[in-house]
């Protein structure tokens, strides 16, 4: 009784005073949250530790990220992508996971491949680095994903690819998910001679082995560079040629580098050094023809609000409302937002905002969730026109995605939120102006497709530490699948355990979040990168000075339904 005395007696907090406790937790918590996914990212940026630093050493060999720092301009940062990639990748159940685990290669950060946009020569391009501290820089499944996915983006993009070739080739083991399907190791293939033909420069520099089909990384290459006595090329080892033809012959005279330079003439440069391949490689983009941003870009101003001015006023809980207008003004130049149909909709229009703002000096059209983030019909058709006016106008689009879904019931139905919502998904589906996805919240059902999620093919998609990317909550799926359970009992004559069935909820939920946290998404690659709330506007804007190398094409709408 004295406790509840002692609780009452306490002075009732103002709401000033709730607001500030609560900027307060939610600062500490997404800072802790950050800290957390720098330290994540280290695993991948030193796989394997000093011993294979100094395994590389005793080769004549740099780690690859040591290499990919001399090939890029002095002063310039790599825009990594797929960073997250092959995270205790065995426990997963797509991409081979159980048959990682059988070989022991079950945690593979980073995937196997590093990929990302360097600066060279004032120019930017998408390197390829073969991450050979990691099983002798051979292709998993999951380094294939990571591989094509980088490509993808070169070919939209229009960069220049510079490979850094050694590697094994593919995992024997997991042969089965890696040869020979569309997207397996006969596709990056596919792809330099695609984008060769599109004039997209394909250029190669082989530090190391590349056997079999992995030799075509350096013939297909529009130039190539092997280092002597380092580097390797053929169709088949000198075991596999003992095997089928009986000669013994040595690496070196059967695909050295100066049997392709002097001899078969499939590379083009013989270096001695890996530094002199990568000032080969730095030569070559000298050449390249300068880039331009397909877009009126006005000076930069920063914004009058901080990153950590975002971080107070974003929830701790995925699901409680959140004030987008506040996210976008630690965004935007100057914080300025020209926002679209403010008014519109009232309650029902407020679960999405859209409008127009400049990102460091780049015009951006923004949808973004806001509140619950439940799209209404008429936060749909919000959207959709937005989506029109911005491609009609070609200018890019950032997705703001934290939305659980569309709004549910006989009145919508009625209504038509599933017109509109299918106009949203059409209007994304063929905006042809470049769009960038930050997921900020639940990414949930149908509200992924019509905020541009993966599947609907943006320029990048990044993620935060509180995103979540599942087909719905936990909660719903636990309430769902307990119907079913409960109704299955019953019809059979049986008594329902409640006990169990609150334990199958708990399961429920835990595995959903578990399953769509940004670290799970991210081992599967289904976004390119968790960006720290510190990063958020510097990787927006480079997202979008990246996507803006070429032209953008009219947008054709379609038979939309509006």
């Amino acid at each position: 009784m004295s406790e509840e005395m002692s609780e009452a007696s306490k002075p009732r907090l103002t709401r000033a005073e709730r607001q500030k406790q609560e900027r307060a937790a939610n600062l500490k918590h997404w800072e802790e949250q950050d800290a957390l996914l720098i330290k994540h990212r280290r695993e991948a940026y030193d796989i394997g530790g000093e011993s294979q630093v100094e395994r590389l050493a005793k080769q004549g060999k740099k780690p690859m990220r040591e290499l990919i720092a001399l090939l890029i301009d002095p002063g310039t940062e790599f825009f990594e992508v797929g960073l997250d990639a092959g995270y205790e990748i065995g426990r997963k159940k797509l991409y081979g996971g159980p048959a990682y685990e059988e070989e022991k290669r079950g945690h593979i950060p980073g995937g196997g491949v590093i990929t990302g946009i360097g600066v060279v020569q004032g120019k930017d391009c998408m390197v390829f680095a073969n991450e050979n501290r990691f099983a002798a820089g051979t292709y998993f499944p999951i380094t294939l994903k990571r591989h094509m996915r980088a490509q993808a983006i070169a070919e939209q993009c229009g960069l220049p690819c510079i490979y850094i070739a050694d590697s094994g080739g593919v995992n024997l083991p997991l042969q089965v998910g890696s040869f020979a399907d569309d997207g397996h190791f006969g596709s990056m293939f596919y792809n330099m001679c695609r984008m060769s033909a599109k004039g997209i420069k394909q250029y190669t520099l082989s530090t190391g082995g590349n056997t079999a089909g992995g030799a075509y990384i350096v013939y297909l290459a529009s130039e190539s560079v092997m280092i002597e006595k380092l580097a390797y090329a053929f169709l088949a080892g000198p075991p596999m040629v003992k095997s089928a033809i009986g000669e013994t012959v040595a690496m070196e005279d059967l695909g050295g580098a100066y049997v392709h330079t002097q001899h078969s003439g499939g590379c083009d440069h013989l270096v001695r050094t890996q530094e002199e391949g990568v000032a080969k490689l730095r030569a070559m983009m000298e050449f390249e023809p300068k880039q331009t941003l397909c877009i009126e870009r006005r000076e930069t101003r920063e914004p009058r609000y901080d990153y950590r001015e975002m971080m107070q006023s974003t929830p701790i809980n995925t699901y409680q409302h959140i004030q987008i207008r506040e996210t976008i003004k630690c965004l935007a130049d100057d914080s300025y937002f020209h926002e679209y149909k403010a008014n519109y909709g009232l309650a029902h229009g407020e679960s999405i905002v859209c409008g127009k703002m400049w990102l460091k000096g780049i015009p951006v059209g923004v949808i973004a969730s806001n509140a619950s983030g439940v799209i209404y019909i008429e936060a749909a058709r919000k959207a959709t026109e937005w989506m029109i006016r911005c491609g009609n106008s070609r200018i890019p689009v950032l997705f703001l995605q934290g939305s659980p879904g569309y709004m549910v019931g006989k009145a919508e139905e009625w209504g038509g939120i599933g017109k509109y919502g299918a106009d949203m998904v059409r209007a994304c589906t063929c905006l042809e102006a470049p769009k960038v996805t930050y997921v900020i919240g639940p990414d949930h059902g149908a509200a992924n497709y019509g905020m541009c999620g993966r599947g609907f093919k943006p320029r990048f998609a990044f993620t935060s530490m509180r995103g979540r990317t599942t087909v719905m909550s936990g909660e719903t799926a636990g309430f769902i699948l307990e119907t079913v359970r409960r109704k299955n009992i019953t019809d059979k004559g049986g008594v329902v355990n409640e006990e169990e069935m609150a334990s199958f909820r708990r399961e429920m939920r835990k595995r959903y979040d578990e399953e769509g946290h940004p670290f799970y998404t991210g081992s599967l690659l289904f976004h390119d990168g968790v960006i720290a709330f510190s990063e958020a506007r510097n990787r927006l804007a480079r997202a979008f000075e990246i996507a803006l190398h070429v032209p953008i094409r009219e947008s054709v709408w379609g038979d939309l339904k509006v």
